[in-house]
């Protein structure tokens, strides 16, 4: 691993940054809201909250302008991920779990020891960049930390079947291109809102029902004979090798063996034959 490297996202305002070095960080500041994974080794800093120490686990945050450091802990190598959020990202995303327009966001401790948000986390930067990324988990991964932090429950839940609108749309076409503001504005939701109200219905996030729907979109393309790479786009899955590795993780078999079994198609009754 080098060590820095630098991502983009799929989602605009947010860069993602990775980190494995025992060096030492004078006094800095950042523009934007900053928060990551120590994954390996340890640091200690200074913050505008107070001195610190972080290890392994441990979630390590930073806002915007705050005046901090960092130094390896006996100067042994560390290894963490970052992402840095533009401030109006970040009120945007706070408003909607605060579900009042204009809320803003401040993080009030500088690490956080929660086993819940180290195990979210890494999934969280895998949908926010990578080759697995997807805007609408992204969203709803950031929706769902950020309210954690907040400690943030809605007072009243949705009614139930208030989805049922937005689940018809996705049914109707699964390779459509859909973001969570899209579907939650279908309901009348906030984003927020709309996600809870989701799970609680379908048992499911928006992104994994729609992902359910593609992959059965696509067996049933492939059983008809489509080819891999057409089933693929045609069932709103980037490329083809996206597709395989979402089918051997939900089924257990490759696009490729389905195809093989379906081999060869069967009989339609409407054939003519000529007479032997």
């Amino acid at each position: 691993m080098r060590p820095f490297s630098v991502a983009a996202a799929v989602i605009e305002g947010i860069v993602v940054v990775g980190a494995q070095t025992d060096a030492s960080f004078g006094r800095h500041t950042h523009d934007d809201f900053g928060f990551g994974l120590i994954e390996t080794g340890g640091q200690v800093s200074a913050s505008g909250r107070g001195r610190v120490e972080a290890g392994p686990g441990h979630i390590i945050t930073v806002n915007p302008g705050e005046v901090h450091d960092g130094h390896a802990i006996r100067g042994e190598m560390r290894r963490w991920r970052m992402l840095y959020i533009d401030p109006e990202q970040m009120h945007r995303i706070a408003s909607d779990v605060r579900e009042r327009e204009g809320a803003t966001f401040e993080f009030t401790d500088p690490v956080i020891a929660d086993q819940h948000l180290a195990a979210a986390f890494p999934l969280l930067v895998s949908a926010i960049s990578g080759e697995t990324a997807c805007a609408m988990a992204a969203e709803a991964g950031l929706l769902s930390l950020v309210a954690r932090l907040l400690g943030r429950t809605p007072v009243a839940d949705a009614p139930f079947g208030t989805t049922a609108i937005a689940r018809q749309r996705i049914d109707d076409d699964p390779a459509a291109f859909l973001t969570l503001q899209h579907l939650a504005a279908d309901t009348g939701l906030s984003r927020f809102q709309f996600l809870r109200a989701f799970a609680r219905e379908t048992g499911l996030t928006p992104h994994a029902y729609i992902v359910q729907k593609r992959l059965g979109l696509a067996r049933r393309m492939i059983l008809r004979g489509m080819t891999l790479g057409e089933a693929a786009v045609a069932s709103g899955f980037a490329d083809q090798s996206h597709m395989t590795r979402l089918f051997v993780r939900n089924f257990g078999f490759t696009p490729g063996g389905l195809a093989s079994a379906a081999w060869p198609p069967a009989i339609s009754f409407k054939t003519a034959y000529p007479p032997v």
